[in-house]
């Protein structure tokens, strides 16, 4: 797990970065020319409830090489993270930022067409399975994940060594967003961390999914009256 330079804070028993999107994408920059492999992982609050009961999943989150908090929840869960970080604006920054230097970027995952539809849009390359001797064959120095929470951290953190890559980063519906663009939330929207309202509007059956915000602020207000209690005594 990459260390240098990064302010870790904690969330449910779940390290997540205080950081801002030009330190990520610099650190990413330098991840490309370092020795080695590096993921990076986006928690929000729907990932930090499935971490609970999931331990593969939480240990895939901590030992990320960095966690980018993706939700405004977090801040909220521990306000000496600061800024929020979103995965879709570190893709499209890394993107961009190595388009002119001979980095080549592959989108996996997604439903049928989706992976494709993003990277067509981009100038990259798209796939939707997660074919792990094709993906060497393109030989990506980028790789974005799009599996869904959970399945797609796991994934990375399993095949990695297996890999030809340099960064590997899950992404989870940023496909979708590049793809069909009327899904990414206006921007007051997105100021007032209301994105997930936006996402409701247009995708009723993702109702489901938002009963983690209501088990997020439980186990954030439980872990904060732990802390008190332990603190006062």
């Amino acid at each position: 797990m990459f260390k240098k330079g990064r302010q870790i804070k904690q969330i449910l028993g779940i390290s997540v970065d205080s950081t801002s999107i030009s330190s990520v994408l610099s650190i990413c920059e330098e991840f490309l020319i370092s020795r080695g492999k590096f993921y990076v992982v986006t928690p929000n609050p729907e990932m930090m409830v499935l971490a609970q009961n999931d331990l593969e999943f939480k240990k895939a989150l901590n030992n990320a090489d960095l966690a980018i908090p993706d939700g405004w929840g977090l801040r909220w869960g521990n306000p000496e993270i600061g800024q929020r970080v979103s995965g879709r604006e570190v893709m499209l920054g890394l993107i961009d930022k190595t388009r002119s230097k001979d980095i080549k970027t592959l989108l996996v995952g997604g439903k049928p067409g989706i992976a494709q539809a993003a990277a067509f849009k981009l100038g990259v390359l798209g796939i939707t399975d997660p074919d792990i001797e094709l993906i060497n064959k393109i030989q990506p120095q980028l790789l974005f994940v799009a599996l869904g929470h959970g399945k797609q951290e796991k994934w990375i953190a399993k095949n990695l060594p297996k890999l030809k890559v340099k960064i590997a980063m899950g992404v989870g519906g940023a496909l979708d967003q590049v793809a069909k663009p009327w899904l990414i939330a206006p921007k007051w929207m997105q100021t007032f961390g209301l994105e997930w309202l936006w996402r409701l509007i247009l995708q009723p059956w993702r109702i489901k999914r938002q009963f983690s915000l209501v088990k997020y602020v439980y186990l954030v207000l439980k872990e904060k009256m732990v802390k008190y209690r332990y603190a006062v005594k």
